[in-house]
C-alpha cells in the first residue's frame, strides 16, 4: 500500500477543512452583520458545504483508485510467487526422477556386471577343466553361459528403457518386467555355473 500518498491526502483534506471553517468564521460573522444593514440572508454554509462534498468525493475516489491499483498489484504478485512455487515443485519432481533412474541403472550395470563376470568365470572354469569335465557337466555349463549372456543383454536393454523413461514423463522410473528378468536370469545362471562344478 502506499501509506505516504495516503498520508498527504489526509492531510490535504485536513488543511482544507480548516481553511473552510476559517473562511465559514469570518464570513458568518460579517453576513450577520450584512444581514442586519441590508435584510438579505446569503447562505455561506452551503457554498462551504459543496466544497468539502467535492473535495470528499475527489478523496474517495483518490483512495479508491490507489486501493484498486495496490490490489491489482497483490494479485500480480500473487501469481507470481505461484508460478515460481510451481516451476520449484516441478524441477524438485524432475531431480527426483534423475535420482531415482540413476539408482535404477546402476543396480542394472551391477546386474550385467556381476553376468559378464559370472560368465568369464564360467568359461575360465571350463577350460581349466575341460579334460576332467564330463558331458553333463559341459552341458550344464554351456546352459550356465547362456543364462549369464541373456542376464547381460537384459541388463543392457533395461538400462536403455530407464534411460529413456526419464525424460518427460511423471510414471516411476524403474526397470520393469526387463530389470526383474535380467536378476532372474543372473542368478540362475550363476546356480547352473556352480552346478556344473559338482559333476
Amino acid at each position: 500500500m502506499n501509506f505516504a500518498g495516503l498520508i498527504k491526502a489526509f492531510d490535504t483534506i485536513v488543511v482544507l477543512r480548516e481553511a473552510a471553517r476559517r473562511f465559514k468564521a469570518p464570513g458568518t460573522a460579517q453576513s450577520s452583520n450584512e444581514t442586519a444593514l441590508t435584510g438579505t440572508n446569503a447562505p455561506p454554509a452551503a457554498l462551504t458545504g459543496q466544497i468539502e462534498a467535492r473535495l470528499t468525493g475527489v478523496v474517495v475516489a483518490a483512495l479508491k483508485e490507489a486501493f484498486d491499483r495496490d490490489h491489482a498489484r497483490l494479485e500480480l504478485e500473487r501469481a507470481q510467487l505461484e508460478e515460481q512455487r510451481r516451476r520449484a515443485e516441478e524441477a524438485l519432481r524432475a531431480e527426483l526422477r534423475r535420482q531415482a533412474a540413476d539408482r535404477e541403472v546402476a543396480r542394472l550395470r551391477l546386474i550385467a556386471g556381476t553376468a559378464l563376470g559370472g560368465w568369464i568365470a564360467a568359461v575360465a572354469l571350463l577350460v581349466v577343466r575341460l579334460d576332467t569335465a564330463s558331458a553333463l557337466s559341459r552341458s550344464v555349463s554351456a546352459v550356465g553361459w547362456l543364462l549369464l549372456l541373456a542376464a547381460l543383454g537384459t541388463a543392457f536393454m533395461a538400462q536403455g528403457q530407464v534411460s529413456a523413461s526419464v525424460p518427460g514423463t511423471s510414471a516411476p522410473v524403474e526397470a520393469g518386467r526387463q530389470g526383474i528378468v535380467a536378476l532372474g536370469l543372473l542368478i540362475a545362471g550363476l546356480a547352473c555355473a556352480a552346478i556344473a562344478l559338482l559333476f
